[in-house]
């Protein structure tokens, strides 16, 4: 989770526009196609009509409205203005039973269902040795509800992935067995927590880039949920990933798991800029299935927002909303979406914000209150909340980033 910066971003974005844009197609009016129905399943090509504009569905989709869902990269085109006769609400005729492979693909949008909170902060456990304080997983304080574990390592199998408590992080805290971290889990479960073992890092090798690779991956991170009782996967691979591949991945090991499996993501700043992208396609993918997204906005440079009208800095609340605003705006849901920032100047190269700043940030998304000079199309209210990096910079630092922005959190609407 410790970034290198990204410092040609902006230039590179402004130049190739990949950006997100938040205009809308008009045209002449029309006939009105069939009214939009929220039961009906609809596929590519297939049309219809809300509160007096035509729409195209761009691909297979069910319950999302295209007055609220037809942005440049979302779901419905709107094709603009439509009136005199209308022809008469019934639903598309024999849809396919399951969406097709084109991407992206969007299966149906109910929020999985699980124990987490409406809205909830994250928070990466350290396995190493390193500056911040090393601590115990049960030490972990309570104001987290989602706790990462940093991180999996990969194995000499291509897409397997292995974990054991490290050696330096056992000698620090004076004696930690793989045992001892087990029974913490327990303890945390306990106490109503989650945990999840993130996969990649900065220096982490992981590959899944064929089937087999994808089988491995999904055997060994199952194998591990059964041994030391992670409630899921944390995705962080930060040297690229295949989007088909993983994803292939995480539906077979919702396969073994069931819907209680968690599947969260910690992608850079520029992993999320464009739905084309490997990183934002596999979330697009994987909707249906996908806990929450929390990008890391921070050792990024600047980036466009997604008014695509100028280049953000980061370590504001300018750049935290208009990069978090492309997510929400480009078919992701809000409760599938979080914001992730340093817990403390030493915890990254670049992008520390205060908490007060997280939770302004957190205030102009969910409730439009509080913005900067950036103010998003609409308000996000079922923001599912923040991720930080990580716990053990917060415990060294007295624990100031998560006892102020926990309780805002779960203030959100």
């Amino acid at each position: 989770m410790r970034r290198s910066l990204i410092l040609a971003a902006a230039a590179v974005l402004a130049a190739t526009g990949s950006a997100v844009y938040l205009g809308s197609t008009a045209s002449a009016a029309v006939a009105c196609a069939p009214a939009w129905s929220s039961s009906a399943v609809y596929t590519k090509d297939m049309t219809a009509s809300q509160s007096g504009h035509n729409y195209t569905a761009k691909w297979w989709t069910q319950n999302e409205s295209p007055a609220t869902h037809s942005g440049q990269w979302d779901v419905w085109a709107d094709n603009g203005a439509c009136g005199g006769t209308t022809t008469p609400t019934t639903p598309p005729t024999t849809p396919p039973s399951t969406p097709p492979s084109t991407p992206p693909s969007t299966p149906p949008t109910t929020p999985p269902t699980g124990s987490l909170p409406k809205h909830f902060v994250t928070g990466y456990w350290q396995n190493f040795d390193n500056p911040a304080n090393e601590i115990k997983l049960a030490a972990v304080p309570g104001t987290y509800d989602l706790i990462a574990v940093a991180f999996a390592d990969a194995t000499g199998t291509p897409g397997a992935v292995t974990f054991a408590v490290d050696p330096g992080l056992s000698a620090s805290v004076g004696g930690y067995t793989d045992a001892q971290f087990k029974a913490d889990v327990a303890t945390l479960h306990s106490r109503g927590k989650r945990v999840v073992l993130s996969v990649g890092g900065e220096r982490g090798s992981v590959a899944v880039n064929d089937s087999a690779a994808a089988t491995n991956f999904a055997n060994s991170v199952y194998s591990l949920m059964q041994s030391y009782g992670f409630d899921g996967v944390d995705i962080d691979l930060e040297n690229g990933l295949n989007p088909t591949y993983m994803a292939q991945a995480l539906r077979s090991l919702r396969a073994k798991v069931g819907s209680s499996l968690l599947i969260t993501m910690a992608p850079q700043t520029i992993d999320m800029q464009n739905p084309a992208g490997s990183y934002f396609k596999l979330a697009l993918d994987i909707k249906d299935i996908l806990t929450v997204v929390h990008t890391q906005f921070y050792n990024s440079g600047a980036m466009l927002g997604c008014d695509n009208n100028a280049a953000y800095g980061q370590g504001t609340v300018n750049f935290i909303v208009a990069l978090t605003c492309i997510q929400l705006e480009a078919g992701l849901r809000p409760d599938q979406v979080a914001i992730g920032l340093p817990a403390t100047t030493s915890a990254a190269g670049g992008g520390y914000v205060s908490p007060s700043v997280v939770n302004q940030a957190l205030d102009c998304l969910a409730r439009g209150t509080n913005c900067g000079s950036f103010r998003p199309p609409r308000t996000y209210p079922g923001l599912r909340g923040a991720m930080t990096w990580s716990i053990n910079w917060d415990v060294t630092a007295g624990n100031g980033w998560a006892n102020a922005v926990s309780p805002h959190v779960h203030a959100l609407p």
